[in-house]
């Protein structure tokens, strides 16, 4: 359109030249016609001046305004001035919009925009990773067609659900469960935002567990206490002295084990709990050894064979406290586990690239496949019966795994049932000295 234009413009402006040509060629130019071809040249810079401000117009965003002098040169100019501001604010909210996304970004929840017609406008990182979507591919899409839940498209349609958050679990990333409140946003759009509080649920979980099995654990020993205490003060008159010890005796053992129980748990909540780094203080393996030697072999009395084996790195850094808890825990339970007769390693070697392994192997009764990833947790027991009668609190594996993360090591454990088991302690090399 503009071409044609330009071409019509040219073909009357040359008219007119010629026009004019002949009129003077002829000695007929009279001031009405001189005044007629003024106007004329008038109105054609006119048209081309609008032809100008046309094509400029249909230009890309930031071309220059055309030049002239009069009054179009001020209008191009005021045409430039409002084009350099629009540009100026389309640039700041471009910035702020980055500014926005950067920060949706960096929420810890996920925010997905749904426009009137629950099509996903946009959606952070965090939402892709809680609703198992992608934004370069799902952007655009109905979000009713990409999450199916009955309860989410029920929760969707309820006009009661502003400020009522739901929890849902979607086919899309089975396993997790997630957080889901929807919130009225500009122009008849809806915000969503989703926490993943799988994590939160397993924690709430395992705090039921653990109230419960501290409320098992420590039921049996203090029953067990009471009655034997309210029998001896009942038979004080008519039993012989030698059976009130006895039953005294008896109550003091499980008093004791309610003691071992309340420390391992004290122990635990301190190892668990932001408590300060281990320390770096250097520690004499043969002697830490020795000293585990004695207890074990104080603590068999002579049931077991035991061995002590020492070719490893001269010294350990870490806590020597902690450290020699978690020795004594792995020994301490080959002790228990492990028949009368049977025979319990105690090693210390070299670990490859120079690290450094403390191992405890028996010849016990040996452990399932199964139960091998969960010997770590609080109160798990393959043998609930057996672990009782060894005076087991449940806990000493829960905190030889939390000293060794500390000090940046690994437990490592072998078993297979009828052929003993293995637990080791792996340090890495920046933990020992030759």
């Amino acid at each position: 359109m503009n071409a044609v234009l330009a071409e019509l413009l040219t073909a009357i402006a040359l008219t007119m030249l010629a026009s004019l040509a002949g009129w003077f060629a002829a000695g007929d130019v009279g001031a009405e016609r001189m005044a007629l071809v003024a106007v004329s040249f008038f109105f054609l810079r006119q048209l081309w001046m609008v032809l100008r401000l046309v094509h400029w117009a249909g230009c890309p965003l930031g071309t220059p305004t055309p030049s002239a002098s009069g009054a179009w040169g001020a209008a191009f100019e005021a045409l430039h001035r409002r084009a350099r501001l629009a540009r100026a604010e389309r640039e700041h909210a471009t910035e702020e919009l980055a500014r926005f996304r950067h920060a949706a970004e960096a929420l810890p929840d996920g925010v997905v925009i749904l426009d009137g017609y629950r099509v996903i406008e946009w959606m952070n990182l965090q939402a892709e990773a809680c609703f198992g979507l992608k934004a370069s591919v799902d952007t655009g899409s109905r979000i009713t067609h990409l999450l199916r839940e009955p309860e989410f498209l029920a929760y969707l349609d309820s006009p009661d659900h502003r400020g009522v958050p739901l929890e849902l679990q979607t086919q899309r990333n089975p396993g997790r469960s997630l957080h889901v409140q929807a919130a009225p946003f500009a122009a008849g759009r809806t915000l969503l935002l989703v926490r993943d509080v799988t994590q939160l649920q397993k924690l709430a979980t395992m705090r039921r567990d653990f109230v419960a099995n501290v409320s098992h654990e420590l039921k049996t020993p203090l029953t067990v206490t009471i009655g034997f205490v309210e029998t001896a003060l009942e038979a004080l008159n008519d039993t012989p002295p030698q059976e009130i010890a006895q039953y005294l005796q008896t109550a003091a053992v499980q008093a004791q084990r309610m003691q071992q129980l309340i420390d391992d748990l004290l122990t635990l909540s301190s190892l668990e709990t932001d408590s300060p780094p281990p320390l770096e203080d250097p520690i004499d393996v043969a002697a830490l050894l020795a000293d585990i030697y004695r207890d074990v072999e104080a603590l068999s009395a002579g049931r077991h064979r035991i061995t002590l084996e020492n070719q490893g790195p001269r010294r350990l850094l870490g806590s020597a406290s902690e450290l020699r808890s978690a020795f004594a825990n792995l020994a301490g339970n080959a002790v228990r586990y492990t028949a009368a007769g049977g025979t319990i390693v105690l090693r210390w070697s070299v670990e490859g690239s120079a690290g450094g392994r403390f191992s405890v192997s028996d010849s016990g009764f040996g452990i399932a496949r199964e139960h091998l990833p969960r010997l770590t947790e609080r109160f798990y027991r393959v043998d609930r019966g057996r672990s009782r009668e060894v005076g087991g609190t449940g806990l000493g594996l829960a905190i030889v795994k939390h000293v060794l993360e500390r000090h940046q090591a690994a437990l490592q454990i072998e078993s297979e049932p009828g052929k003993g088991s293995r637990f080791s302690a792996v340090f890495p090399p920046h933990r020992v000295q030759s």
